[in-house]
Formats: C-alpha cells, sequence, structure tokens
C-alpha cells in the first residue's frame, strides 16, 4: 500500500471523468466518479490513513447529467487514500430528499473500508427523536466507515475457476466467521477470517468431504442494526449491508481484500467454487427514522423505493424498513457494476440473491422478465457464473419459487419441508416427497428448466440445523432477548420424544439414524443439493431457529462434535462419493417414469412394500410412510452405456415394513450399500434375490444396489472415519 499524504494543502482536482464511477488510480492520479442526482454540490473529503482526521474538502469541479467527478493528480492521488463525500442539496423529506452535508457519505463503489462504525446521533440525518423533517447539523465524520483507494493488482497467476457444471455441484453453505472460529488446526489469529478458510485443513476437510463450491452467508461490507447494537448483539449473518464492493473488515486481518482474493485463489486450486450470498433488496440506511450513511445522502428517490402516498416514507418490501429501487436505471447499473466487480476482480463464481424476488419487481408486480434479468442476461461477464435466488420477499405475492428466468436455480424450501415432513411421519405427503425427491418438475419443466434448477435443502443458515430439527419441536430463540418471539414456527421438526439434550440411548439412536435418513434424502435426490455447514456432524443451535444475532458459540461450529461424530461425516463423505459414481443421480433433464428399449425397468419407479408400482389409490394412502424409489440406469459402463439400478427404500412409519424386491438385472443379486438402522454393524453382507423380502425398519432407510452397479458401490458403506 502506498503511503498517503501527509499534507493536502496543495492537492486540487481537475475534470476527471464520469467512468468509471468510483475511485480508480490510472497510474498517475486517481479519478473519482459519483452518482447524486438533485445534488447542487458534492465534495471530496480527503482524510488521513486511519481516516481519524478530515484534511480536506474539494469540490468534485465537473457534473455530467446525474455524475459528478473529478481527477486528484499524484502525488496526491495515490492508492491508500482515505474518501468520503459530502453532498449538498434540498433537504425536503416531504419529496423525498435528504440531501445533508454533515453527513459524511460512504461512496457505493468503495472497495476496501477504513476506520470503525459507531451508533451516534450524528449518524442521523434528522434529528433523532424529532420529526424527520428537522435537519440534523451534527457532523457524522468521527462516527462512520471511510473508503480507501485500492490498487486492483493481484498476483493471480493460474488461477482458473473450476467451472464445475451444475449437475456434479455439491454446496456447502458456510459463514466465514463461525466455520474456523473455533478449528483447532486455524492459527489463532487466522480463526474467523477469510485467511482462515484458506489453511490447508480446513480447504482439504472441504475436498474430503465432497463438496464442489462453498456458499459464503455475506461477506459485503456490514454494519449491525442499531436495535441489535443497544441490545449489546450484532448482525453475525450479515444482512445489513453497507457497502456491496468492499469485503467485511472484520473478516480481514491486514488488508481484507488481498486477503479474500487468497482464499478464492487457495479454493480454486483445490476445485472448489465461491458462491457468495449477496443482499441487493435492501441496506442498513432502513426507514425513514435510520442513518444517512452512504445511498440516502447521495440521491434517495434513486436508489430506494418511497411510497409515492407519502414521499417521506419508504416501501418495505423486505421486512428492514427500506427496499432498492431496482426499477430506476442507477439501483440497477450499481448492482450489475457490482457483480461485474466480485468475478472479474475478484473471481467468484457465482452469487446467491437474498430475497431475489425484489430484484424482478422494477416498479410492478415480479416478472420474469423484468429490467435487471434482461441486464444480467446482457452482462458477458455473468454468462456463465452461477445465479442462484432466494425466490420469494415478504411484500404481496412474494412467494415466487419457479418463476425465475432461464440460467437460474432457486432455493427449493418446498423441498426441505416434504422432505422433514416424510420424515416425521405426516400424513398424505408421498407424492409430495416423490415429486421433491425426482427433481420437482412440476416447478421447473413447464418453463423448459432442468432438475438442476432446484437447489434442494434440509437446513440452511435459517431455521433449524438437520440435528436440531430431530433434537427440537419449538423454537428456543430466548437468547435473541425478543421473548422467543422471532423466527417462525414452521419448523417440521421431531424432538424423537424429548425437547433438547438427552442422555437416554434410545433417543440419541433415533436422532442419529434420522439426521442420517435427512442427509442420505437429500444426496440421493435429483437437483443441486446444499449442505449447511456442520449438519455432517451434527451441529446444533441449541434450538435457535433464528441465530442472526448470535455472534458466539450458539453459531460458531464446535470442532469437538466432528471428533465425536466421525461416523456421520463419513456417512455423507461415502454418499458424496456414490453421487459422483451415479450419473443417474446427477441427471441434466427430468426423469419421466420411462422404459428404454432393452431395459428391464423405467428410470424411476415408485415402489409399493408388496412390490408393485404404486397405484392412485397408494399415491392417496393418507396412512402410507413407506415408499420404494427404484433408480434406472443409475450408472454407466466403461463405454457410457446406461446400466445398474439402485433401490432406496424408506420408512417413515414406527413398525418395521417389509419389501418385497423387483427383479435385478442380469439376475444378480441385490446388495445392501447402506442401512440407517443398522450403521453400527461391521459388515451388512446382505444379498437378496427377486421376490425376497428387505426389512427396513422403522425410521429408517435402506438403499440397495444390483449386480450391474460398480463393486465399490456394491460392496457397502465402511464405519471406518
Amino acid at each position: 500500500m502506498n503511503a498517503v499524504p501527509a499534507d493536502f494543502t496543495a492537492a486540487s482536482l481537475q475534470a476527471g471523468s464520469p467512468s468509471p464511477l468510483g475511485a480508480t488510480w490510472t497510474g498517475d492520479g486517481v479519478n473519482f466518479a459519483v452518482c447524486a442526482g438533485g445534488a447542487s454540490r458534492v465534495e471530496l473529503c480527503l482524510f488521513d490513513e486511519n481516516g481519524e482526521r478530515e484534511l480536506a474538502r474539494l469540490p468534485l469541479p465537473e457534473r455530467t447529467e446525474n455524475c459528478w467527478h473529478g481527477f486528484l493528480p499524484a502525488p496526491h492521488g495515490i492508492p491508500g487514500v482515505v474518501y468520503g463525500f459530502r453532498v449538498h442539496g434540498p433537504y425536503d423529506p416531504s419529496y423525498g430528499l435528504r440531501h445533508n452535508p454533515h453527513k459524511l457519505l460512504l461512496d457505493p463503489y468503495a472497495r476496501a473500508l477504513v476506520g470503525k462504525f459507531e451508533w451516534n446521533p450524528a449518524v442521523f440525518g434528522h434529528q433523532p427523536d424529532q420529526p424527520t423533517e428537522q435537519l440534523n447539523t451534527a457532523d457524522s465524520a468521527p462516527y462512520v466507515y471511510k473508503a480507501r483507494v485500492v490498487q486492483s493488482g493481484f498476483a493471480w497467476s493460474e488461477d482458473c475457476p473450476p467451472a464445475v457444471p451444475w449437475r456434479d455441484t455439491v454446496i456447502y453453505e458456510l459463514h466465514v466467521k463461525g466455520f474456523t472460529k473455533l478449528h483447532p488446526a486455524v492459527p489463532e489469529r487466522e480463526r474467523g477470517k477469510f485467511l482462515g478458510l484458506a489453511q490447508p485443513a480446513v480447504v482439504n476437510y472441504l475436498k474430503q468431504l465432497g463438496v464442489t463450491a462453498v456458499q459464503l452467508l455475506p461477506v459485503q461490507a456490514f454494519v449491525p442494526e442499531q436495535f441489535l447494537a443497544e441490545r449489546g448483539l450484532t448482525n453475525y449473518w450479515g444482512y445489513s449491508s453497507l457497502a456491496w464492493f468492499a469485503p467485511h473488515p472484520e473478516y480481514g486481518i491486514e488488508d481484507p481484500v488481498a486477503e479474500f482474493r487468497t482464499m478464492v485463489k487457495t479454493l480454486h486450486a483445490a476445485g472448489i467454487e465461491v458462491i457468495l450470498d449477496v443482499v441487493f433488496n435492501h441496506t442498513v440506511e432502513g426507514n425513514e427514522k435510520g442513518p444517512t450513511l452512504s445511498l440516502r445522502g447521495l440521491d434517495n428517490a434513486a436508489y430506494y423505493k418511497l411510497d409515492s402516498n407519502n414521499l417521506s416514507r419508504y416501501v418495505d418490501r423486505t421486512g428492514t424498513g427500506n427496499t432498492i429501487a431496482i426499477g430506476n436505471a442507477a439501483a440497477r447499473k450499481l448492482i450489475i457494476d457490482c457483480l461485474r466487480y466480485w468475478v472479474e476482480e475478484m473471481h467468484v463464481d457465482g452469487f446467491r440473491f437474498d430475497l431475489a424476488a425484489v430484484l424482478g419487481r422494477d416498479n410492478a408486480p415480479f416478472r420474469t422478465d423484468a429490467a435487471f434479468f434482461k441486464a444480467v442476461a446482457a452482462e458477458p461477464t455473468l454468462r456463465y457464473v452461477k445465479l442462484i435466488a432466494e425466490p420469494w420477499d415478504v411484500g404481496p405475492e412474494g412467494y415466487q419459487l419457479g418463476r425465475f428466468p432461464a440460467g437460474w436455480s432457486e432455493w427449493n424450501d418446498l423441498y426441505r419441508d416434504s422432505v422433514r415432513g416424510f420424515w416425521r411421519g405426516n400424513p398424505g405427503i408421498l407424492g409430495n416427497f416423490a415429486e421433491r425427491f425426482a427433481g420437482s418438475s412440476d416447478l421447473f419443466r413447464a418453463s423448459g428448466r432442468r432438475p438442476t434448477a432446484s437447489i434442494n435443502y434440509i437446513a440452511c443458515h435459517d431455521g433449524f440445523t438437520a440435528y436440531d430439527a430431530t433434537a427440537y419441536e419449538q423454537k428456543h430463540n430466548e437468547a435473541n432477548l425478543e421473548d422467543n418471539h422471532d423466527g417462525h414456527n414452521h419448523n417440521l421438526s421431531w424432538n424423537c420424544g424429548v425437547e433438547g439434550p438427552s442422555d437416554d440411548p434410545a433417543v440419541i439412536e433415533l436422532r442419529e439414524r434420522q439426521i442420517r435418513n435427512l442427509l442420505a434424502t437429500l444426496l440421493l435426490s435429483q437437483g443441486v443439493p446444499m449442505l449447511l455447514a456442520g449438519d455432517e456432524f451434527g451441529r446444533t443451535q441449541r434450538g435457535n431457529n433464528n441465530a442472526y444475532c448470535q455472534d458466539n458459540e450458539i453459531s460458531w461450529l464446535d470442532w469437538h462434535d466432528a471428533e465425536r461424530r466421525g461416523w456421520l461425516t463419513a456417512f455423507v463423505r461415502q454418499l458424496l462419493t456414490l453421487r459422483r459414481y451415479a450419473a443417474g443421480l446427477r441427471r441434466d433433464t427430468f426423469l419421466k417414469g420411462a422404459r428404454q428399449v432393452d431395459r428391464e425397468h423405467k428410470d424411476i419407479s415408485w415402489r409399493h412394500p408388496e412390490g408393485h408400482e404404486l397405484t392412485a389409490a397408494d399415491w392417496h394412502d393418507a396412512n402410507a410412510r413407506a415408499i420404494g424409489v427404484l433408480i434406472g440406469h443409475a450408472f454407466t459402463d466403461p463405454y457410457g452405456t446406461p446400466n445398474g439400478h439402485l433401490l432406496f427404500l424408506c420408512n417413515a412409519g414406527d413398525q418395521p415394513v417389509n419389501f418385497r424386491l423387483p427383479t435385478p438385472t442380469t439376475g444378480v443379486v441385490w446388495r445392501i450399500v447402506f442401512d440407517t438402522a443398522r450403521w453400527r454393524v461391521s459388515d451388512l453382507g446382505d444379498r437378496m434375490g427377486a421376490g425376497e423380502s428387505c426389512v427396513v425398519a422403522p425410521h429408517s432407510c435402506v438403499l440397495l444396489a444390483d449386480g450391474d452397479a460398480p463393486s465399490s458401490v456394491r460392496s457397502g458403506f465402511s464405519l471406518k472415519t
């Protein structure tokens, strides 16, 4: 990093260029450009290297339409310069205007942040606890982040995106801090940091587990909401964004930008993609009572949806107080530029869009052909990255699962609910379970999309972990200090007879079995599986299903659990190995229940315990708790010819079920690959022929392979950890 000049008294600005936006080092100076429609003057404010003292205010000399710009030549304009903006203009909230030069504004294009944020009355554009029409003239600069000019160079050398096809993708959702904060093999200094994820022990763990992509909870710079700070809590998850281009400072040690790039490069070398959970639906500035930190002071009406009946109020389709005005060109450009930056400069491989229904709303109801989706499709940089939608928001008609454009995949919460509901024994759910297991064609086929449009999961950051779904029937969010009113009540969980921790061996064994059932179903289903970090060893959040504000042991992964439950991690690892072997579990097209020429069985068929395919009456039997899935053409021989079958037998009831087995191919016997009720048996050794029965214990599932399956599959899962 270049040394920042201590004296800016001789500094002056030249005209500069309106493009690119932000602060750009050109080799002989820094070009500053910022959009501020409605402003009468914009000042560039320069600070010392720590962002503590304001050293100069230089009016940007030129305006091109809504863009203000100026060029600061070297030696004053160099990488490392710390800056912010002050915007002069009308302050009239009744017209949606909130300019206030007493508020230091963060550049929306800031690549790196300096200093810290403090909730002080000075950060509000209006007088706190007074009507919002009253201007607050206190200077906010001592209490807010500043931006630092960044030089774009980095030694990427041979970095190459893994470019894993969707059909082969296994996503692992993790929190940068929580994943390594307690990891014993990570040096203390790097725990909870970007560099912690680049440690060899961490990378090897991910690679050996078999995941192909890490999906990081928000790493765009964020600050906790005021109500959390007042309670001594924080926004641990990070869904309170402030600066979309800047890596969160607390995840860095000395240089978060370089350290993020190092993390990406290291994961890429191991064949692991990096997907970012991005928050483009709202910001931490909140509603009309919130602070003025960046977009609000630059051009409030251009960046936020305002209530057309009262322009001093905000439209809230996010539950956070404000909503980004994606229908406005300025907001869309900011987001597209940001996505391009993270791909081109930071080498990320994809994005998961939080509350993505907001992005399809323009100024009207949700549309598949909304302007933002068209802009993404038209951007060459984004053509080959993974795009994942959380397909809902909290506005009217906010649930849009299955309606996103071609090229997008979507979080499928119906998958989670159907699988959890089946394994807890809900009545009348066989049809839903089968539809989700087979790839959710009812949601995606009609629009010409593929099974890989469905991101399947049984647990994510929001809600119960997989273990907690077997240990709690009620949420226990008391630590959030909201009287346990926060978080949803639709958990579809079953505590196996005891609420919370238990020393009863029978309860413990049943919970372990249920976790195996859930994970086995997830990793054998069509679509793209997503694992929540720690579910592979039974991580718990102590029944908290909304741990967004818990930056502590409730949320951090306990790696002692990984040691204690190594058998479960081994089970997941072997499931993922099986998934790689079995091309029939990773299809690009939907299953049709059709019989191929010269094949004994269909590509998929649904089996009654008595051996026949399910009839209409069977599907509507509310008392049915058992189903068999015969997956045809699960493997391919060395010549690429489909062969081999898998038979997945599920019993969610409380009594054993005898499943009569179909005829295996080539007359060779069926072999048990795993049985979740007999996991501690060292050698299953079961071989069964056509017409024989396989006993499936209560609350368990069994996977069998026939003679054409690879020998490594037919030999069954090992107990070795």
